[in-house]
């Protein structure tokens, strides 16, 4: 089964970027899909992006959209998050997930990380 562990969080002030990475272990990382969630104080898990083994396959959150892009370098066994023009409401701590499926990623299912803190000041 595919590990997967973030990295790249921080503070940042309102309007800026940051990038997270997502590095996974296995021998088959191509084959998964990849998703990034996030978790704010007080509120449930929401999901942020999510990008198909094949690429072919790319989903985003209504509040990101146009702000945010998921990537991945397979060759790395990495997938990326950019996250430009951050608002406070980004603030939150963001998880990696990975599964067989687009659709499991979307459904929750699949392996995690143990998420890394965006802090957005305003």
């Amino acid at each position: 089964q595919v590990q997967v562990a973030e990295s790249g969080g921080g503070l940042v002030q309102a309007g800026g970027s940051l990038r997270l990475s997502c590095a996974a272990s296995g021998r088959t990382f191509s084959r998964y899909a990849m998703g990034w969630f996030r978790q704010a104080p007080g509120k449930e898990r929401e999901f942020v992006a999510a990008i198909s083994g094949s690429d072919s396959g790319i989903s985003y959150a209504g509040s990101v959209k146009g702000r945010f892009t998921i990537s991945r370098d397979n060759a790395k066994n990495t997938v990326y998050l950019q996250m430009n023009s951050l608002k406070p409401e980004d603030t939150a701590v963001y998880y990696c997930a990975a599964a067989g499926t687009l659709a499991a990623v979307l459904a929750g299912g699949g392996t995690w990380g143990q998420g890394t803190q965006v802090s957005v000041s305003s």
